[in-house]
């Protein structure tokens, strides 16, 4: 059984950083591709950024790009979402998914495992 947990949201202040973790267990780590998404309060779940399971290839969405960088340590079955320079309108509950297959990896139907989220707040 895939788990998907997700860690280090919380509250900020605009211009902060924040680095969310997720911890990805019940398959063979290295063979996932993995993705960030988010969605703020009454809007739909949209794309961050995605990394893929063979040569660490990775996506943005424009709204985050130059600002956000994801990463994986296949050490430590741990994808990584470094958030710099926030802004109030990154505030979201943002989610960890991962998948065995590929696909379009910018949409949340190609991700059957799924965290419960972390809340990143950003204050102006």
């Amino acid at each position: 059984q895939v788990q998907v947990v997700e860690s280090g949201g919380g509250l900020v202040e605009a211009g902060d950083s924040l680095r969310l973790s997720c911890a990805v267990s019940g398959s063979t780590f290295s063979r996932f591709h993995l993705a960030w998404f988010r969605q703020a309060s009454g809007k739909e779940r949209e794309f961050v950024s995605y990394i893929t399971t063979n040569y660490f290839n990775t996506n943005y969405a424009n709204s985050v790009k130059g600002r956000f960088t994801i990463s994986r340590d296949n050490t430590k079955n741990t994808v990584y979402l470094q958030m710099n320079d926030l802004l109030p309108e990154d505030t979201a509950v943002y989610y960890c998914a991962a998948s065995l297959r590929g696909g379009l990896l910018t949409t949340p139907d190609s991700f059957p495992y799924w965290g419960r989220g972390t809340q990143v707040t950003v204050s102006a």
